[in-house]
């Protein structure tokens, strides 16, 4: 079997359950050494007996299948915890190769009802988290940059959403922070690149205990894989976290179901300029209102078309 990982450590958050365990367990299959990062104690399960922490869960999984895993159970979205658990990585397998984000929570709730704290929490775990880990990560490839007077290998996979690409109705909060990591993504990717680090974003679409709800229309298959488990969106994190991947930078991929679509940067639609010194309303309602009296009636810059991206088995292009 390839091991494309294999000599490298990897930190995954939110890997307890869902898409963060398929993600980790991936990245160990392919020899990577494992960070599970997930924000919980031990508790109980179904019986009332004492159950482990899910983040030590996985790790005991990887741990059993021949690899090599320790948890972390802080909170990436405290700037401090977050520090300390690329220390972790450093610390037990010393350094930190790939960084994998994916923590994250939902408030779901239309824009005129939502309350702050439905804001702020979801931003914070989602945006700031991402940021956080990146932060310290950046830090410690850039200090052995230097050290070793040349790049040394970084790779960062965050995770985005469809939800941002298509302006989720009722999920302002999430579509923001969502969004705001591909801005995040791909600042870092251009000032990382010189360290020989790559930052990219995906959003995958995936049946997990976070988004059950989201996906309560999506029936399951009778037979063979759910077009929606975790299980379709690890490989391409694998793949962006291995060396393969060394010239895939600042991009952004949707993923679900056997299918991987790159999506485009935006392009300019139009250009409008003033024949004066500066524009007046008068001239920009000349101008503007006609373009978009031609325009569909509501379209707007999301680009709700991707939701109706499908596998495809037999693509025009193979």
């Amino acid at each position: 079997m390839s091991l494309p990982l294999k000599g490298l450590s990897a930190v995954v958050t939110g890997a307890g359950r869902g898409l963060g365990r398929a993600e980790a367990l991936e990245l160990a299959r392919l020899g990577a050494a494992v960070v599970v990062n997930d924000y919980g104690q031990p508790g109980r399960d179904g019986t009332g007996e004492a159950s482990a922490a899910p983040a030590e869960a996985v790790a005991a999984e990887i741990r059993a299948a021949g690899g090599r895993a320790v948890a972390h159970t802080g909170d990436v979205a405290d700037f401090a915890q977050a520090g300390e658990l690329v220390e972790a990585a450093v610390g037990e397998f010393g350094r930190l190769d790939v960084l994998v984000n994916n923590a994250g929570i939902l408030r779901d709730r239309m824009v005129f009802s939502m309350s702050e704290q439905e804001w702020d929490s979801v931003v914070r775990v989602h945006l700031k988290g991402h940021f956080n880990t990146t932060r310290f990560a950046a830090a410690h490839w850039r200090a052995r940059s230097k050290a070793a007077n040349g790049p040394v290998y970084g790779r960062i996979v965050n995770t985005s959403s469809e939800a941002f690409l298509a302006g989720s109705a009722g999920q302002p909060n999430y579509a923001a922070a969502k969004g705001g990591i591909v801005g995040l993504t791909t600042s870092t990717a251009l000032a990382l690149a010189k360290y020989g680090v790559t930052a990219n974003a995906i959003c995958p679409r995936a049946r997990t205990r976070m988004t059950q709800d989201v996906f309560a229309g999506f029936e399951q298959p009778d037979e063979g894989l759910d077009p929606l488990a975790p299980e379709h969106v690890a490989p391409l994190v694998g793949y962006l976290a291995s060396p393969a991947a060394a010239r895939v930078n600042g991009q952004l991929l949707v993923v679900h179901g056997g299918m991987v679509a790159i999506v485009e940067r935006p392009t300019v639609g139009a250009r409008f300029d003033t024949e004066q010194d500066v524009f007046t309303y008068d001239e920009l309602d000349a101008l503007l209102t006609p373009h978009y009296a031609q325009r569909p009636t509501g379209e707007t810059f999301a680009a709700a078309e991707v939701l109706g991206l499908r596998h495809d088995p037999t693509p025009a292009d193979r």
